[in-house]
């Protein structure tokens, strides 16, 4: 397995606000639309250079997403930004409605996603997101593990059209991928090639799966790893020729249990190649306040977790 240097870390949505301001240099089309967050969006370098197509809406998040969908109409391609929490539950009717329903070129870029959020609390710590825009037809979903990653999520969306929701998170984490990759939606990238056991991870959790690995190797274990940095669609070609080979799965994701990664990958095999599979997530329980790296603990999102359910699961092949 290539050994990973876990020496810099940046967070995500920098990675967001990086590419946002590129997007608006290159293209006039690219606007910008904010719930009251600019800074913790870190939209504030697009708000300062193109004042003409940013726009500050307060704390109407359900106003937002309406005037995104017009905004189309004229041929714009806005990008809203706020809390996850507020760009999905809080406005849900209205991106059914007026966006993937219309099937509208919104892209709406969450923050502080999950329970890495921390000190905020469970009202703020969204676990359900995934879930809830998953099920909209037409809506891509995306949750990259990295700033490079983010950034370039970022760029690529701005090319695809149609409804997406981008998903990233408010900490500092590994910065593992490259700066110059290009960015497939609904293509998985396998991290290392194993034979034991396929472990599929997606956001946050791709650094820590990466870490269960090595230990995984060092007991003799040989783990295939693969981030789906896209929930939907699905790499389904990726997830059946992995699992054909190591007969067993574990999913590794920020998310309930309910309707996040896992439960999209159980679902395909189930229908196509039935194998055991173990799920790391929250399991059905809302967050709370407290330190980001204590919570991944306390849910049972560490690394130690990841070991123990391939290991588990291991056992469990047929």
């Amino acid at each position: 397995m290539e050994k990973y240097s876990f020496s810099e870390y940046k967070d995500t949505r920098s990675g967001f606000g990086d590419a946002l301001l590129e997007l608006g240099r290159k293209n006039s089309d690219i606007v910008a639309l904010c719930a009251d967050l600019t800074g913790s969006l870190k939209m504030n370098a697009f708000a300062t250079e193109f004042p003409n197509r940013f726009f500050q809406i307060g704390i109407a998040e359900a106003n937002m997403m309406g005037i995104a969908a017009g905004l189309t109409i004229g041929g714009k391609i806005p990008f809203t930004g706020t809390f996850a929490n507020f760009s999905t539950g809080r406005v849900y009717d209205q991106i059914r409605q007026s966006i993937a329903y219309s099937n509208k070129n919104v892209k709406i870029c969450a923050s502080h996603a999950g329970i890495t959020l921390g000190e905020d609390g469970a009202t703020h710590q969204i676990l359900e997101d995934i879930g809830l825009m998953k099920m909209l037809p037409n809506m891509v979903v995306i949750n990259p593990c990295d700033y490079n990653q983010t950034k370039a999520a970022t760029l690529a969306i701005a090319e695809y059209f149609g409804p997406v929701y981008l998903r990233f998170g408010r900490p500092k984490v590994p910065n593992l991928t490259a700066s110059d990759q290009k960015f497939e939606i609904g293509k998985a990238i396998t991290i290392s090639e194993g034979s034991d056991v396929s472990i599929f991870a997606t956001g946050h959790l791709v650094a820590t799966a990466i870490k269960a690995g090595e230990i995984l190797e060092q007991k003799g274990i040989k783990a295939e790893i693969i981030n789906i940095h896209t929930i939907k669609p699905l790499d389904r070609l990726a997830v059946i020729n992995s699992v054909r080979k190591t007969a067993c799965a574990v999913t590794a994701e920020e998310h309930m249990k309910n309707g996040g990664l896992g439960d999209s990958i159980a679902q395909l095999l189930a229908c196509e190649f039935p194998a055991a599979i173990e799920m790391i997530a929250v399991d059905d329980e809302f967050g709370e306040s407290g330190k980001p790296e204590e919570l991944l603990v306390k849910y049972g999102l560490d690394t130690t977790d990841i070991v123990d359910a391939a290991l588990k699961v291991i056992t469990r092949k047929a």
